[in-house]
């Protein structure tokens, strides 16, 4: 395919594709969390911790979290959690070993699994939110055909700052969003 390349297209097999969380995932777990950009994502500091965070994600019906795989090797996650099925919405979020950031991965995983929760698992109304100061957050947010709905000023502490959360939504109704989608194995 080096035709491809040289028109700026990839291979399928260069991006990643989504699957569900496995046990084989506790390292790259570790290795992601040990990053100060993950610190608000949680606290994983030994195999144990990422092993447990990889248990608890595989609870299905609370919550469908995918891991990014790239070559078989999980380079980030994607999630919707706090399910309640009798309002039909969800809590969604995602993150990126800081190793693959910036290459438009996040936008596809989050678009893709947005579309599969709002027809595929029936939910209504997917929910997010991200720091004020994270705008590449927003951004993937809004790829994936999230519209921001408010700010919660002041919401968290972080080292000694207050900063705001900007939250948005995506409902079934809403226009679907042009970015481009990635494989989804379930």
């Amino acid at each position: 395919m080096p035709e491809a390349r040289s028109r700026g297209l990839r291979a399928v097999s260069d991006l990643p594709r989504l699957r569900v969380i496995e046990e084989r995932d506790a390292p790259a777990v570790l290795d992601a969390f040990d990053d100060d950009d993950m610190r608000r994502q949680g606290t994983i500091r030994t195999l144990e911790e990422a092993e447990n965070w990889v248990s608890f994600m595989g609870g299905r019906g609370e919550r469908l979290a995918l891991a990014i795989d790239l070559g078989g090797h999980m380079v980030g996650a994607v999630v919707v959690s706090s399910i309640d099925q009798e309002n039909e919405t969800g809590w969604f979020w995602y993150w990126m070993h800081r190793d693959h950031r910036g290459k438009g991965w996040m936008s596809r995983a989050a678009v893709t699994l947005a579309d599969h929760a709002l027809t595929e698992m029936f939910l209504h109304r997917l929910e997010l939110g991200h720091r004020a100061n994270n705008p590449a957050s927003g951004g993937v947010a809004r790829a994936a055909g999230f519209i921001q709905e408010g700010i919660e000023r002041e919401k968290f502490l972080v080292n000694g700052v207050r900063i705001d959360v900007h939250t948005y939504a995506r409902l079934a109704t809403d226009p679907w969003p042009e970015t481009p989608r990635l494989p989804l194995d379930l």
